[in-house]
């Protein structure tokens, strides 16, 4: 009101800035100054869109890694600003409080292939038909070099997509699991002990012992499995790999400070006399057994 007042100063009685600025009490440079033309949020909108569109589950700083990735934001705060606004947030249920319990201090892994970790997963077909996804991360880099999808998986298929993994990406030192019969069973151990691969048995009744593991598997039903409906096996096998690849080499991990889990390998190689890791084979390979 006050830079219009003096502007109508300046114009009806031919006033000089300065005085019609000191009549109203205005700063000369408060005059003067001309507002910046609005920034144009179309582009970021639509990608965000895309993104929620592909993977519901995502979450704002999850959003903001990756457009800040593609060169569509700098600062967090305009990412927010349009996530609030497009009213995209995320509902999330709130959890019981629990008492808490003694923490135990992992070991950290300091180099790939180190230490990996392995569980299973269960979900069932839309015909009610029950699968399992035996899942493997490396705790140094966050990879998941394979999930393998079946309706049954014993101790026998275990070390052969183990055997696989030798293929195409080496061994790890140890292995931490828990105390399944397909982890404790003779079949696995015979076959880490021909290897030299230790068994790190967890604690009966002690999943965060193995928060690894536990950790992907969350990620790997909230992003992939609680939002398809799976016909047969097939699809769930073709669409639970899109998600491995996607998580290896687009998602962005927040550990890793933002960078997805094989830029980061690709980063420890480069930084440590290009230590080769081998490049996992995109197509999924189906062990039977």
């Amino acid at each position: 009101m006050k830079r219009l007042a003096a502007g109508r100063l300046c114009e009806s009685f031919g006033l000089s800035v300065k005085r019609a600025t000191g009549l109203v009490s205005l700063r000369r440079a408060s005059f003067y100054y001309k507002p910046k033309a609005l920034r144009n949020d179309s582009g970021i909108i639509v990608r965000m869109k895309e993104l929620i569109e592909k993977q519901r589950s995502i979450g704002l700083p999850m959003m903001h890694d990756i457009l800040r990735r593609e060169g569509l934001v700098k600062n967090h705060k305009r990412t927010g600003r349009i996530y609030k606004e497009q009213g995209l947030a995320i509902k999330l249920r709130k959890s019981r409080k629990r008492a808490a319990t003694t923490r135990l201090i992992l070991p950290v892994a300091t180099r790939p292939n180190e230490r990996w970790s392995m569980d299973f997963v269960q979900c069932a077909l839309w015909g009610g038909r029950r699968f399992r996804m035996l899942t493997v991360v490396d705790q140094f880099t966050k990879e998941c070099p394979v999930i393998e999808v079946d309706t049954s998986i014993n101790g026998l298929r275990v070390s052969r997509v183990l055997e696989w993994l030798q293929v195409t990406r080496g061994l790890p030192e140890s292995v931490t699991v828990d105390n399944g019969p397909e982890f404790a069973g003779m079949t696995l151990d015979r076959w880490a002990y021909t290897k030299s691969v230790k068994l790190n048995f967890i604690r009966p009744g002690k999943p965060t012992e193995n928060a690894f593991i536990e950790s992907f598997n969350g990620r790997l039903r909230q992003e992939c499995l609680n939002q398809h409906h799976f016909l047969d096996l097939e699809e769930a096998r073709k669409t639970i790999e899109e998600w491995r690849i996607s998580y290896n080499d687009f998602r962005p991990h927040g550990s890793l400070d933002g960078m997805t889990p094989e830029a980061f390998a690709v980063q420890w190689q480069d930084k440590n006399n290009n230590q080769s890791i081998p490049k996992l084979s995109l197509k999924p390979v189906r062990l039977e057994g």
